[in-house]
């Protein structure tokens, strides 16, 4: 199997670990395999594919769109390394309010999935980090994009850094409850 799937404390937050093969060339490893992933529980249909390049202390995030045009993430970082974090933005949801993070690194090759329902953001750890990430459910849409507030207390993330560098938008995003978030928890999320 060229892939192993943890599911995390929230368990529909996926850890996916390639596994790389390496010799004096360097290295190779499958990055998606739609019947891989579809058999761990990961069966959307990619849409889009973005790029971000970042310093040192850049925090992205928290982002989200909205129902009907929400999406879901595979998250990989191909140069350098950063703090991935993902919220449970579904109201009934028993973590809801809740956050996994983890190290996502191109030393580590570990990617993560986050589905829809979710927020996500990052933090740069790195001199600089190149995230390459796919999008399931639909292309990006300006009018269902929404966002929470990095520094949410109700949330308590432990970010690496207590003085990010944020643009404008996101300094000013909402905090979890006052959220423009139509999410709705149903037992097991599709």
């Amino acid at each position: 199997m060229p892939f192993l799937f943890e599911k995390l404390n929230i368990p529909e937050v996926i850890m996916i670990k390639p596994k790389a093969f390496k010799d004096n060339r360097g290295l190779f490893m499958e990055i998606y395999k739609k019947s891989e992933f579809s058999l761990n529980g990961i069966s959307e249909s990619f849409v889009q594919e973005n790029y971000s390049y970042s310093n040192r202390g850049v925090l992205r995030g928290l982002h989200y769109q909205k129902s009907p045009k929400a999406q879901g993430k595979l998250v990989n970082v191909v140069n350098g390394e950063i703090f991935d974090v993902a919220v449970d933005m579904r109201q009934g949801s028993p973590t809801y309010g809740c956050w996994v993070g983890e190290i996502l690194s191109a030393t580590n090759n570990h990617m993560l999935y986050i589905p829809v329902g979710f927020a996500h953001g990052f933090c740069v750890t790195s001199e600089q980090a190149e995230v390459v990430y796919k999008i399931s459910g639909s292309e990006y849409s300006p009018e269902h994009e929404a966002g929470i507030n990095w520094n949410d207390p109700s949330i308590g993330i432990e970010w690496p850094t207590e003085t990010p560098i944020l643009v404008e938008r996101d300094i000013n995003l909402p905090l979890l409850n006052h959220s423009d978030n139509n999410f709705i928890y149903k037992g097991e999320y599709k």
